[in-house]
């Protein structure tokens, strides 16, 4: 249905390889997932995948896509032109009722005349999803298809991944779908300070997948080491005989010299006979594997809050957004170093509440709050270069300090140096870590924190996050980061917050 034939893309701008002879038939049944670190390039592959126009102007690529069937693709982001739209012009032509009640969508959406940019994020996924599946594609091309969706949600979309009747190509970095979809996986590493690109594709579940790879991993690991640490006594032992022929060769006696130095010379021959063979044999070593790992700055352990401290007192009589109301009666208190959750079907104003919450906290003298909002836009300043926005006093110790944490967490010198709008989203979310990191932040304020970062490095995330000495009042749709990262998690509802029920 789907073959892909020696697929090579490279970055126009640097000649950075992304894929390197990639091929990769497509059957039917297939529900496969494509992972990676931020900037490895699985948005290109997938779009590249889909049409290749839309990579045209800043990746150079070569090699075949056939194609049986038609192809739909969900875009990582909403399109920018299709926001003005109201819901009644997105769904012109669209007249399946039994699509909507699917996803959780009322017939009545069609002729709403609300526009689509005063929709949450999770709400565009939804409506994106029903449009898709209205034109009855073949197979299903989706980029980060649970971005901002709510428990709900995600749970049918996991269900409809795997009975839908299409073969699918995802993109995700919830561990949770992935676990319980993906029969093929599609690992895109950035290998050698991003100098080799290198596409494993496995036909099994995730966790077996990761199983067996931190397995052939160490094994190999543990064989390359002790090859080379046999064969570095074997060269010493070598070179004290070496060493010791030629001591001999040069101190024997003159009378001596034609038989023994005869002697000596067959025997500094042997010797280098075996020197070469040694030599050689390091050429049939294993690899050292070269495995990309998921690494973000750790908080100062020092950072605490003390137990009692109030840190959030917040009474809201409603929750608006313009002239539409989406909850009333919303409060609440947060006392010390606690982790708190939020939760909420989409539209319910989960993003809102929290901007609410960041306005209440952002200017206190007491503690120092930072904030990761869903759309990196509102605290990052996307014309400035990466280094430029982080040490932004101009010092040089400052400057030398995040050089050297952007180099632990795989920025290249390219990236550091380049505008914060040419990053990928995990990178600008690393970005926005690291900020918090040199500010010293004490309470967190996140909105989705772990929806960019790939699923090998989520659970880096998860420890750090679970490690952090202060306050936590996050949103999120991420099974395992509510039930291993918050102590509470409540839900939003029209009627205000309540303590979630939901089985996370």
């Amino acid at each position: 249905m789907l073959e892909i034939k020696n697929i090579s893309l490279n970055l126009s701008l640097n000649d950075r390889n992304l894929v390197e002879n990639f091929s990769f038939e497509l059957a039917s049944g297939d529900k496969a997932v494509i992972i990676g670190e931020e900037g490895n390039g699985k948005s290109t592959l997938l779009k590249f995948i889909y049409d290749e126009s839309l990579v045209d102007g800043y990746c150079d690529y070569s090699g075949q896509i056939l194609k049986k069937g038609t192809l739909a693709y969900l875009p990582q982001s909403f399109p920018e032109k299709e926001l003005a739209l109201t819901l009644e012009e997105y769904f012109s032509g669209c007249t399946n009722p039994q699509i909507l009640s699917r996803i959780g969508l009322g017939i009545e959406i069609i002729t709403s005349k609300q526009m689509i940019s005063t929709l949450s994020g999770g709400e565009k996924i939804k409506i994106q999803l029903a449009k898709i599946l209205e034109s009855e594609p073949d197979i299903l091309l989706l980029d980060e298809p649970t971005n901002d969706l709510d428990l709900p949600t995600l749970e049918w979309l996991e269900n409809f991944i795997v009975t839908c009747r299409q073969p699918v190509i995802f993109i995700s970095h919830d561990e949770t779908l992935i676990e319980r979809t993906a029969n093929v996986i599609i690992h895109m590493e950035q290998l050698m300070r991003k100098t080799k690109a290198k596409i494993t594709i496995t036909y099994s579940n995730y966790a077996k997948y990761v199983k067996n790879r931190n397995t052939a991993f160490h094994k190999q690991r543990q064989v390359a080491k002790k090859q080379r640490a046999d064969h570095k006594a074997q060269m010493a032992r070598w070179k004290q005989i070496h060493d010791k022929v030629d001591h001999q060769g040069k101190n024997i006696a003159k009378e001596d010299r034609d038989a023994a130095g005869r002697l000596l010379k067959k025997k500094m021959k042997a010797v280098k006979s075996t020197g070469r063979r040694l030599e050689k044999q390091s050429e049939d070593f294993l690899e050292l594997p070269d495995m990309e790992e998921a690494i973000l700055t750790q908080f100062d352990s020092s950072l605490t809050i003390p137990q009692g401290k109030v840190i959030l007192a917040l009474e809201l009589i409603e929750l608006r957004i313009n002239e539409r109301q989406l909850a009333s009666s919303v409060s609440l208190n947060i006392n010390g170093p606690q982790r708190v959750g939020i939760v909420g079907r989409n539209g319910v104003g989960k993003s809102t509440f929290l901007r609410k919450i960041w306005e209440a906290l952002a200017d206190r003298k007491d503690i120092t709050a930072a904030y990761m909002p869903q759309d990196y836009a509102e605290v990052l300043d996307y014309e400035s270069p990466v280094i430029d926005f982080l040490a932004s006093d101009g010092h040089k110790s400052t400057i030398t300090k995040v050089r050297t944490y952007l180099g632990s967490m795989k920025f290249t010198a390219d990236e550091m140096l380049g505008k914060i709008s040419k990053l990928s989203g995990g990178q600008k979310a690393k970005v926005l870590f690291l900020d918090m990191v040199l500010k010293k932040a004490n309470v967190l304020v996140l909105d989705e924190p772990t929806r960019n970062f790939s699923p090998l490095s989520v659970p880096e995330i998860r420890k750090t996050l679970t490690n952090f000495g202060g306050a936590i009042i996050s949103v999120s749709h991420d099974r395992k980061y509510l039930s291993e990262v918050c102590e509470r998690v409540y839900e939003l509802t029209e009627d205000g917050l309540r303590p979630a029920v939901q089985d996370v």
